[in-house]
């Protein structure tokens, strides 16, 4: 945190001394910042509020939105500038740093997803009225604020085996979880009241259409000369759909295909219509890889420093490679409550489900060997990579699936929540 930003520092003067004029002996005093909060420990500055007042207006005006009365822009800038504090006091309290590499690669990361350099990312920001280093200290500063989240408001989230079976076994769930095809098609229309020679000729052309089709023609190519259909431009593509949304005679053919496969012209209100799957993701059938792996999580907090943390991990490590058993270890030690009762065991776990840091560990980590100590967003670890399989898991697969919807549908609820909690339980005191 800023060092202007510290309580003590409303103990400094926050107005100049007299400074006469030449012609008069009144003295005249020159404000150079003032306090608007005080939030617990900490407080909010005039500059704060007004820095971010003006990048709130910004956006809404390059959004091209009205904006509110000022006073009520005003609170609302405020009332979000006293949570974000809040948080990042958590976030100081508990030990959570950002290294400069982190933020390296986060910058690096924001200039590529806008396919910027990082000089032109900086050229950006100036033409915005934005300085490098503020960016880069509001990315830290959200950094902080992403990961107590992760900790404080993921440690209040509880999803039952049962609630999973309900949403499975609910319409919503499976709709959701369902297979989903990337399709185009090709319609030959049918005029409305059609006489038996306007059908027969439909029927003929589609089956030309059809031929050539399975000669090898390119379909895209044949929908934009052929086809009727307010796509055909686009080369017959609709998208992506669920077989739920298909019509029931498209979604039983379309189940039966293969990527790149056409369904046999069918006969429609609109036409005959043939059908091409492009792609298709999701469904029952998912053959992964697992790992079996343990680990030993130890937490910074308010007692134990960053530094503090990793020399525990690193002693605990020494003390499994001199021949302790790790299970015993990570149940007197580790603060994972999921697994330190179980000698910190995760079982077998699709390791797309783990964080990206402990992901890489135990991907470059042999089966039966021991990681050496790495850091993570949950704090530091060791682990032990106990075998690897590949098994047909479709079943856990939609079970985890439903667990990661009812997860991010209860975190958003517990978020607001406990952010209403930190704000009612924290001493504030505005000074507008």
């Amino acid at each position: 945190m800023n060092v202007k930003n510290k309580l003590s520092d409303c103990l400094r003067p926050l107005l100049l001394g007299a400074v006469f004029l030449a012609s008069a002996a009144q003295a005249q005093f020159q404000s150079i910042d003032r306090v608007v909060a005080i939030v617990d420990n900490d407080v909010i500055m005039y500059s704060q509020l007004d820095q971010r007042l003006r990048e709130v207006e910004q956006t809404i005006g390059k959004r091209g939105g009205q904006l509110p009365p000022q006073d009520v822009l005003q609170q609302q800038v405020l009332e979000r500038l006293i949570v974000e504090n809040l948080q990042l006091q958590i976030g100081d309290r508990s030990g959570i740093r950002i290294t400069d590499e982190e933020l390296n690669q986060a910058m690096a990361s924001i200039a590529q997803r806008n396919r910027l350099t990082l000089e032109q990312f900086r050229a950006a920001l100036a033409r915005d009225g934005l300085s490098y280093d503020d960016a880069r200290e509001q990315i830290r500063r959200e950094m902080v604020i992403s990961r107590v989240r992760q900790r404080r408001v993921g440690e209040r989230i509880q999803v039952t085996d049962q609630e999973v079976q309900n949403f499975l076994a609910s319409d919503l769930g499976q709709m959701q979880l369902s297979e989903e095809f990337r399709l185009a098609n090709i319609l030959i229309p049918v005029p409305e009241a059609a006489s038996p020679d306007e059908i027969r000729a439909a029927a003929q052309k589609t089956s030309q259409v059809y031929d050539s089709l399975r000669g090898g023609a390119d379909f895209a190519q044949t929908a934009m000369s052929s086809s009727a259909s307010e796509n055909a431009l686009e080369g017959g593509e609709i998208g992506w759909r669920k077989a739920a949304q298909l019509p029931p005679a498209f979604a039983e053919l379309i189940r039966t295909l293969s990527v790149g496969d056409i369904t046999e012209p069918v006969r429609t209100p609109s036409g005959f219509m043939i059908v091409k799957l492009l792609e298709k993701r999701g469904g029952d059938t998912l053959v992964r890889d697992e790992v079996h792996v343990r680990h030993i999580l130890i937490k910074p907090n308010e007692v134990r420093s960053e530094e503090e943390t990793r020399r525990l991990v690193e002693r605990l490590y020494e003390r499994i490679v001199a021949g302790e058993d790790f299970a015993t270890l990570a149940k007197s030690f580790s603060e994972d409550p999921g697994s330190a009762l179980n000698g910190g065991d995760l079982n077998w776990i699709d390791p797309n489900s783990l964080v990206p840091e402990f992901r890489e560990m135990m991907a470059k980590t042999p089966s039966g060997q021991l990681s050496q100590p790495f850091k993570s967003p949950y704090g530091w670890h060791v682990l032990e990579v106990l075998g690897r399989r590949a098994t047909d898991s479709s079943e856990q697969y939609r079970e985890q699936q439903a667990m990661n919807v009812l997860r991010n549908r209860k975190y958003d609820e517990e978020l607001q929540a406990w952010l209403r909690q930190i704000r009612d339980e924290a001493y504030v005191e505005i000074k507008l």
